[in-house]
């Protein structure tokens, strides 16, 4: 099954598909931030990132600034991949993203995902005040660098700085006018896994349970040493809590279709 341009496909070649993870990265991200989460997941789960326009060997399509343009696009492209269970995990402004497919799957097309994990994101109906992608280009650049991690060292090299900026600053565009209202996004029937950093500025801890009110299956929340970008440096104890969730899914679908011996 080809992937298309939204998509990046990881799987290994003759093994069944079991079930499937979806990645969905950061502001200004791209699929190479998940490159190495499936040699960390079991063999026979299919790992989709999604690619967003205006980067990488997308640069030439115009970048989306609308979430409902966003979510709409990726949801068309997951309708013929919901043949097995489904887990989607986003990072930063890919948790908004994810919940808003999330959402889409199930209230139109009567599919809910196995799991919704989020990552160094408050919930989107308690989020307020950004105006990021106003900033001017030293200012953007020195906001990126405060979020340390080791991306940060990409913004020491100015010629990479029209390649970098321009869908970054789409990006926060997008963020900064995703503005729900608190008592306007319905629960979906997805449990919840609120992943964040302890010294993220950006994401209190607090506000990791905030999750819980978007969902009609409960919510956890895991904290992790590091700030906005924990999950680079502790994507392997990450990549385990997915993982397990996965290989639930493997051999509870395993028994299914096998039936009793």
């Amino acid at each position: 099954m080809s992937a298309g341009r939204w998509l990046r496909r990881h799987a290994v070649e003759g093994r069944h598909t079991a079930a499937r993870l979806v990645c969905f990265p950061h502001a200004g991200g791209t699929a190479a931030a998940f490159q190495g989460w499936p040699a960390r997941l079991p063999a026979d789960v299919e790992t989709l990132v999604v690619q967003y326009p205006g980067r990488q060997d997308r640069i030439g399509e115009p970048c989306i600034e609308d979430m409902r343009e966003m979510a709409d696009r990726v949801t068309a492209e997951l309708l013929d991949r919901c043949d097995v269970p489904l887990v989607l995990f986003g990072h930063s402004m890919g948790s908004g993203l994810a919940y808003e497919v999330a959402r889409r799957l199930e209230r139109d097309h009567g599919t809910a995902v196995s799991r919704l994990f989020v990552s160094a994101r408050t919930a989107p109906h308690h989020v307020h005040g950004e105006k990021r992608h106003l900033l001017s280009d030293e200012d953007l650049v020195a906001s990126m660098r405060s979020l340390g991690g080791p991306d940060a060292e990409v913004y020491d090299h100015p010629q990479l700085l029209p390649l970098i900026l321009p869908p970054l600053r789409a990006d926060l565009r997008l963020l900064d006018a995703y503005r729900p209202e608190r008592a306007g996004l319905p629960r979906i029937q997805a449990p919840v896994t609120a992943c964040g950093g302890d010294s993220d500025h950006t994401c209190p801890t607090a506000d990791l349970a905030l999750w819980e009110e978007l969902t009609t299956a409960g919510a956890e929340v895991r904290i992790y040493p590091g700030g906005h970008h924990f999950l680079r440096t502790h994507e392997a104890d990450v990549a385990g809590v997915v993982s397990k969730h996965l290989l639930t899914l493997v051999q509870t679908r395993g028994d299914t279709t096998h039936g009793p011996s």
